[in-house]
Order: C-alpha cells, then structure tokens, then sequence
C-alpha cells in the first residue's frame, strides 16, 4: 500500500493557477500613482516587493489580505458602480486585468486601488487635462472578481501578457 502525499505553497513556482472558485468582492474603486506623497519613500516597489506597474498592478486595503493576497489576479467590473464622483466608464480601457501586488494605508477598508501611470492623461470637456486617477475619482458599488492567481515574483509586464495569462491565449493555462 503506498501513499501520495501532495504538498503546495500559497503560489506556484511559475505561471499561474486556476482559481478553484471565482470569488466576487463588492468595493469602492480608486487610484494612486507610484509617487512619494501616494505611496512610501520607494514608490517603485510595491509593498509585496513587486515592482510598481501601472499596466497590471492593484493594492487592495488591508481588511482584504486574507481573501485577496498578493499575486491575486482580479477582473474589475464597475458597470453598477455609483457614477456621482466615478468617472469608470471613461478609464475603462486602461483597466484591463490586474494583479494584487500592493496594500493601501490601514484607514481605509474593502478598498481596491488601481495603479496608474503618471503620463496617463484625459483631456476633458472644457480643455481641461487630468491624470487618469482623477479622472476615475471614487467608484462605489465596483465588483472585482478573483480570476486567479500569479507567483508574485513573475508578474506579466503588460495588459497584453496578463490577459494572455488569463484567456489561455498567451500560456498553456486558461483561468476563466
């Protein structure tokens, strides 16, 4: 009589995993860019030791670890978010998937903050030019869903690979 033990850690040595469920989270939706008054005093490695992204890296508060730890690679859906002060429709395109590499300040709570770039500007009506973070503002009633997960330490560097990852176009796995 023999035995099979399997043992695994928290993320794969390479590549991605599929999510064994597609946990859905309700969150208000906001953004940051990778500049000291926003982040610490290296605002080029995110708090996972990842480094700051703005094409695929997300910082979830700190009462979502648990549910969401880093290398969590979640799919944004702000269609039903509150459009008072939510400017998701606009930013949209730039969203794409994105991969939980960051934690936010402790005071705020079910709470995904999108890294954008600097340089990612909207002209808006009137002539006015905003950063992509303004222009997104805060997005109540967001729903981010886990659409699987990614050794920390190979995060794909574009939209392109990470939805590549994702869709089972780019890589031997599919996650959705």
């Amino acid at each position: 009589m023999g035995f099979l033990l399997l043992s695994g850690g928290a993320y794969p040595p390479a590549g991605a995993q599929k999510a064994p469920v597609a946990p859905s989270y309700a969150v208000t939706l906001t953004a940051y860019n990778a500049v000291p008054e926003q982040t610490d005093s290296d605002p080029h490695i995110t708090a996972s030791g990842a480094r700051s992204n703005p094409e695929v890296v997300a910082a979830r508060s700190r009462d979502l670890a648990a549910d969401l730890p880093f290398g969590t690679i979640i799919e944004v859906d702000g269609t039903n978010a509150s459009k008072e002060s939510c400017g998701y429709d606009i930013v949209a395109p730039i969203i794409g998937y994105r991969v939980i590499a960051d934690t936010m300040n402790a005071r705020y709570t079910d709470r995904i903050d999108l890294l954008f770039g600097v340089e990612a500007d909207y002209t808006l009506a009137g002539g006015r030019v905003r950063n992509a973070g303004i222009v997104l503002g805060i997005c109540e009633g967001v729903t981010v869903s886990v659409v699987g997960y990614v050794d920390i330490r190979r995060i794909p560097k574009t939209q392109v690979e990470l939805a590549a990852l994702v869709e089972g176009t780019g890589g031997s796995l599919a996650l959705k």
